[in-house]
């Protein structure tokens, strides 16, 4: 008899419950997983007519679950696929959510917090680029930045920005901690380090690289 509350695949065991318990559906972890599981994970849950995400994917697993449902679509940037198989109205979020990037390289983990809380139902406003080695970029952006109701804010080397903008703007922020920089960067633990020292209150950081947590928070936030 199968378990109302996951249904065992023999290699995975999905949750089905999960979007009715917390409001966001199960999230799959791509990287790790071959194609033939991927692809049965998501045949599996487009019979529950959910949101179906995936993350962490490589441009070859994103291909073949775009060819085998072509429905979806693959985000190269966020390495992430989605189908919507949700029948009626989205979710929507009390405001826009503004996802910053301090630089270009920061961009993939932004597009992955960008296209999941897009998904998620919310309105989401890119603004890239903005680190702190050139303040004048982000002063520039205050006014878009000042519209958000809630602040993804993303960046690598020594992890700066959150700190900067929480100190301009009385918003809730979500920070991620990247692991782009060099070698003393530890690999995004430096920034980490900063992120979670801020002396700005108002700013809560998540695991490194994690746009799909900053994502999910910032959603929650903005219901």
């Amino acid at each position: 008899m199968q378990d109302p509350f996951f249904f065992d695949l023999g290699f995975a065991r999905l949750d089905l419950q999960r979007e009715d318990r917390t409001g966001v559906p199960e999230i799959v972890w791509g990287e790790g997983k071959t194609i033939p599981q991927l692809s049965a994970i998501v045949r599996r849950m487009t019979e529950k007519s959910s949101l179906i995400l995936v993350s962490r994917l490589d441009e070859q697993k994103g291909a073949s679950l775009l060819a085998e449902f072509p429905a979806g679509s693959y985000h190269a940037q966020a390495r992430l696929f989605s189908l919507d198989c949700r029948s009626g109205k989205k979710t929507a979020g009390r405001g826009k959510i503004a996802v910053l990037a301090a630089g270009t390289s920061d961009i993939p983990v932004a597009e992955e917090a960008a296209v999941t809380t897009a998904r998620l139902g919310n309105e989401v406003e890119r603004i890239y680029d903005v680190g702190i080695a050139g303040l004048h970029r982000l002063l520039a952006e205050l006014p878009r930045i000042r519209e958000a109701s809630v602040l993804i804010v993303i960046a690598g080397m020594e992890g700066a920005l959150p700190s900067v903008v929480a100190g301009l703007v009385g918003r809730p922020i979500v920070a991620v901690p990247t692991s782009i920089g060099y070698g003393t960067g530890l690999g995004g633990i430096a920034a980490l380090l900063t992120m979670l020292n801020s002396c700005a209150p108002g700013v809560t950081v998540v695991n490194i690289d994690n746009g799909i947590g900053a994502a999910v928070a910032a959603h929650m936030i903005n219901q």
